[in-house]
């Protein structure tokens, strides 16, 4: 059961990705992109860890309480993550864009608003009863899991496109490759 959580921490994850764009521009525009790769690459590989430590309770064959105890971490773990990167966004500035203030603040906003549903999972694990419902209890949060993963990257697409996301794919803490999917 612990393998859907996985497989939907790694689509939400996945939002990150949309941070790396595609190919050229220069000046203000790169060093901006520059500050926000180099801040965000560190909670990406936190997210990773994340990912990998649900993974492993799943393939360890735990117990419950355990697999709460794991999953609870993890995602409190990308919730910090999440948080992290709003405040980099943030203090990197709006990028100097025509409506650079508005992706700017739409992507901190998404951010931190994906940081407090991570923590909401957290939660739900938490309150995940261990006797026979614990497989049920788990399926439901694996659920909510993927639903964030599929819903939460608007803003984040927006910030990727056009000159932010061509200088964003000079960068080279933004072309590291942060999941291995297989």
């Amino acid at each position: 059961m612990n393998k859907k959580l996985a497989a939907a921490l790694c689509s939400g994850a996945a939002l990150v990705l949309a941070l790396t764009g595609c190919s050229d521009d220069s000046g203000k525009k790169d060093e901006w992109a520059k500050n926000v790769c180099d801040d965000l690459q560190p909670q990406l590989k936190k997210i990773d860890e994340a990912n990998a430590s649900i993974a492993e309770a799943s393939r360890a064959n735990k117990s419950p309480d355990e697999v709460k105890k794991a999953d609870s971490a993890a995602f409190q773990k990308v919730s910090n993550a999440y948080r992290a990167m709003a405040k980099a966004v943030q203090k990197a500035g709006a990028p100097p864009v025509d409506n650079g203030d508005k992706l700017q603040k739409d992507a901190v906003k998404e951010l931190n608003g994906i940081a407090g549903q991570y923590n909401d999972l957290k939660t739900a694990a938490e309150k995940l009863p261990t006797g026979d419902k614990f497989d049920e209890g788990l399926d439901s949060v694996a659920a909510k899991l993927k639903t964030l993963g599929q819903n939460g990257d608007k803003a984040l697409r927006e910030l990727q496109k056009g000159e932010v996301g061509q200088a964003m794919a000079k960068q080279e803490s933004c072309k590291k490759s942060r999941v291995t999917q297989k």
